[in-house]
């Protein structure tokens, strides 16, 4: 393996990482719904749990609710109690074959506790991405010490991935940023 390939896959990695946090801030609940706040719902179809979006179809309806579409007749309340019972604190309403999903206004307090969460989200997410330039720097030096690498070759090394690094923490400060701003937006 090669400084090259080191570099590579700890960027491969950083950039999973990120790619991790934009995910998990996409369940963080704003004032806006979006349909991917129910993917964490799962639904009893036939003995197996799949993912509420394997049984129904989801849309947003207007700019405070989500529409929950179930592809069987019988499976209506069965979502619907899975909607409930999930700690999102959704409360669903069946019109006919359609699950009414309203998104309840948030308090400011509430907003507050979200950008926390945001916050301790990225902050785990810049540690991830320090861990593995730790990971990478001792693998460079590793090849120095079995004399696979030249000195120049690890400071080179070193000096990338350092820049790679600032550069995923910045884009990890910038998703935060934007999150937070959608979130104390009213």
């Amino acid at each position: 393996m090669s400084t090259e390939d080191i570099r590579k896959t700890a960027e491969h990695k950083m950039i999973q990482s990120l790619e991790s946090l934009k995910n998990g801030l996409t369940k963080v609940r704003t004032g806006r719904p979006n349909p991917a706040l129910l993917d964490t719902v799962h639904v009893d179809y036939y003995g197996s749990m799949l993912p509420l979006s394997q049984v129904a179809n989801l849309s947003l309806l207007d700019a405070r609710t989500i529409g929950v579409a179930p592809w069987e007749k019988g499976m209506g309340a069965k979502i619907e109690k899975a909607i409930r019972e999930s700690d999102l604190g959704l409360n669903p309403s069946s019109q006919g074959d359609l699950i009414r999903v309203p998104m309840p206004a948030m308090t400011e307090e509430r907003r507050k506790e979200l950008t926390k969460v945001v916050r301790n989200d990225g902050e785990a997410a810049k540690i991830a991405i320090r861990n593995l330039r730790r990971d990478a720097n001792e693998a460079v030096k590793k090849l120095v010490k079995d004399k696979l690498a030249s000195e120049d070759d690890d400071r080179r090394s070193q000096e990338d991935i350092q820049k790679l690094t600032d550069r995923m923490i910045a884009e990890v400060d910038r998703v935060v940023a934007s999150k937070e701003q959608d979130i104390l937006a009213v």
